[in-house]
């Protein structure tokens, strides 16, 4: 798989996940293959700095982090999106993040391609973009673009104009990224 959409959203059909696959859907279109994966009723625990990650160079929780984590150090391109909770990423989103501390060490992650998504119902959605551009900046992901997308009801995101054509053309952008790298 070259490029992973992850939404962070505990609504598995909501907002976060139909602008997550608005840049998936346009990569397909130009020919790369994709996957989607929510984070939706996944247990997913927080990072307890046991420092364990330093010997075993992966972390030592064993949840459903793991199986992500692996597909995130598969793909080319990390496409990862989050709800807007009190200005910034919601929980299982901020869980995922820091459990990556296992692949830090040895920047496992370091230049892949990567995309920061947020939604918002009204404020708030840059500094939850800011926090998944840190864990992007972080691992040295190469980064592609962000979007903050509107919307509080699910589907609502889609009728944010300016949201869905800035995912299409991030989706684009990550297109051309893989592309170059093709040879």
């Amino acid at each position: 798989m070259q490029v992973l959409g992850i939404s962070g959203s505990m609504r598995e059909d909501g907002n976060t996940a139909r602008l997550v696959r608005a840049v998936l859907d346009e990569m397909e279109r130009n020919g790369f293959e994709t996957e989607f994966v929510s984070l939706a009723g996944l247990r997913i625990g927080p990072c307890t700095g046991c420092e364990l990650c330093l010997k075993e160079h992966f972390c030592s929780i064993q949840d459903d982090w793991d199986a992500i984590a692996e597909k995130m150090l598969e793909a080319k391109v990390v496409i990862l999106g989050a709800p807007t909770y009190y200005f910034d990423v919601n929980g299982q989103t901020k869980n995922f993040i820091d459990r990556t501390y296992s692949l830090y060490h040895h920047r496992r992650l370091a230049g892949h391609g990567g995309v920061a998504v947020a939604v918002q119902a009204n404020t708030g959605g840059e500094r939850a973009v800011q926090t998944i551009e840190g864990f992007l900046s972080t691992h040295e992901f190469v980064s592609l673009g962000s979007v903050v997308g509107n919307g509080y009801r699910a589907g609502d995101v889609e009728r944010d104009q300016s949201a869905m054509e800035a995912a299409r053309s991030i989706g684009r952008r990550c297109a051309a990224f893989l592309g170059d790298r093709r040879g």
